[in-house]
Parts: structure tokens; C-alpha cells; sequence
């Protein structure tokens, strides 16, 4: 347990694949260690779901928010009295059954096991890498979310929500910071080439 004065935090990373329960079972057992350390709160990556082979089968296992996966989450959160940061989830589009397309939504569920906000992913990821062997095109088969989401107030402050491609776009930061966000949150799952792109690690040393 931990003896902070500060509500504890947990980052979790995963690798995802296709198999959700078996990505359901990894999560839950990062979570459960979170807990047991004394987390209050608990960030899943981008695409914590399940992450797809092709577009057709990350279309295929896409879910509605009131779906399994997010019910499982939502009873896993209550269960253990733990509020969680669900990073990219592949939800189905409010007109799924005409074009097929889906939102990449960051889904944030109290220690009630309540959804208290969704932010869907207003930025989203074309690039042609040919030199890198890469090729991604979101906008193919994703929506873009129509807004921002207010700030979340959560036990280890106020929670901004942001997705990956999102934080090229400093506005988005800045309008959260206006609306009082303490934390901003950009849960990814880049490709190693765009990844080395768009993030540089830093380390800190206390004066």
C-alpha cells in the first residue's frame, strides 16, 4: 500500500492483440496489482480493447458502449472501487449499420462503475511511410468526435482528455488547461516509426 500524503496514479501498458479476453484478463490483473499498491485511479492505453490484424477485423469486433467489453469494465471499476482511464476504445459509430465506421473513444468510469465522460478522438492519423513500411489511414474507417469534453474531476485531480494523434494539435491542450485541467491525458499506441516522432522522453531531477 502506498503511504503518500497524494493519491496514487497507476500507468499501466499492455500489448494488445485480437483476443479480447485475453486482453480483458491482462488488464484485469494490472488492475487488480494497482489496487493492491494503492492506486486510486488507473490508466489503460490506447486501443486496450484489442488491437487488429486488418480493418476489417478491427471493424468486425468493434462493440457499442453498452457492449461487453465496457460492461466488464465497468464491473471490474465497481468491483474493486477504482476509478479507470480506458485509453482508445473501438466504438461503433451511431450509424453503424449504414456506413460501418466507429469513434476512437477515451472513456473515463468512477469507482461506481459509472461512465462519467467520453471524449471521441477529434484528431485522427493519415501518414505513408514507404521507406518504414507504414501506412495508416484512421480517417478510413474512423469519425472524427464532433468536440472537446469538459474536464473530469477524479480522486488524483482534474483529468483533461486527449487521445494520441491529438497532442500535435496545442489548442486542444490549451482549452483544457482554460477549463481547469490539471492532468492531460494522450494514451497512444503509435508505431515505433511515428512513435520516435512524436515523443521524446525526458527525465526530471529534483533540485
Amino acid at each position: 500500500m502506498s503511504t503518500s500524503q497524494w493519491p496514487l496514479a497507476a500507468v499501466c501498458q499492455m500489448t494488445a492483440t485480437p483476443d479480447k479476453a485475453a486482453n480483458f484478463s491482462a488488464c484485469t490483473q494490472l488492475v487488480e496489482e494497482a489496487k493492491e499498491r494503492g492506486a486510486a485511479m488507473v490508466f489503460l492505453p490506447e486501443g486496450f480493447d484489442y488491437i487488429g490484424s486488418s480493418r476489417e477485423e478491427t471493424l468486425s469486433l468493434s462493440e457499442p458502449l453498452t457492449g461487453d467489453t465496457i460492461t466488464q469494465y465497468c464491473q471490474l471499476a465497481r468491483n474493486l472501487g477504482i476509478w479507470l482511464s480506458l485509453g482508445g476504445f473501438h466504438e461503433r459509430g451511431h450509424n453503424w449499420g449504414s456506413d460501418r465506421r466507429i469513434y476512437n473513444s477515451h472513456i473515463i468510469i468512477d469507482k461506481q462503475g459509472q461512465i462519467v465522460s467520453v471524449y471521441r478522438k477529434s484528431h485522427l492519423f493519415d501518414v505513408e511511410l514507404p521507406e518504414k513500411g507504414v501506412s495508416l489511414k484512421e480517417s478510413a474507417f474512423t469519425i472524427p468526435g464532433p468536440s472537446l469534453v469538459p474536464s473530469v474531476q477524479t480522486p488524483i485531480g482534474k483529468v483533461g482528455l486527449g487521445i494520441c494523434y491529438d497532442l500535435r494539435f496545442p489548442e486542444l491542450s490549451l482549452a483544457l488547461q482554460r477549463d481547469g485541467a490539471q492532468i492531460l491525458t494522450y494514451p497512444s499506441a503509435f508505431t515505433v516509426a511515428t512513435g520516435r516522432a512524436h515523443w521524446e522522453v525526458g527525465v526530471i531531477n529534483d533540485c
